[in-house]
């Protein structure tokens, strides 16, 4: 494991988004969802693909809070660009949960 110091970790923008729209990505090669996200005033609404078909429905995610690194360079993912990369923790089995707030906090929030 590299270690960082602070001043890496100041430079990731994490922060918290709203889930507006989760559709299925028929054109990735892996089982995908494109998801919409509000993050506030502030950043606005930004859309990636992420692989969250394993515990996830496209409806159940709809609303729910989640932590995104947003400053990243948009990177080009089939006919979409990526704008975030959506947390989560991979698992043994290669699903993905979320990594999302115990509570509900206003969008654009940093992580600190």
């Amino acid at each position: 494991m590299d270690l960082i110091d602070w001043n890496d970790f100041e430079k990731v923008e994490l922060r918290s988004g709203t889930i507006i729209n989760a559709i299925e990505f028929t054109q990735a090669i892996k089982p995908a969802f494109i998801i919409t996200v509000d993050f506030g005033s502030e950043l606005g609404i930004k859309k990636t693909s992420a692989q969250v078909t394993d515990l996830y429905t496209t409806t159940e995610l709809v609303g729910k809070q989640i932590m995104g690194i947003v400053n990243f360079p948009p990177k080009q993912i089939g006919p979409i660009i990526s704008e975030f990369l959506l947390t989560g923790l991979i698992q043994d089995d290669g699903s993905v949960v979320l990594a999302i707030p115990d509570k509900k906090v206003k969008n654009g929030l940093k992580l600190a």
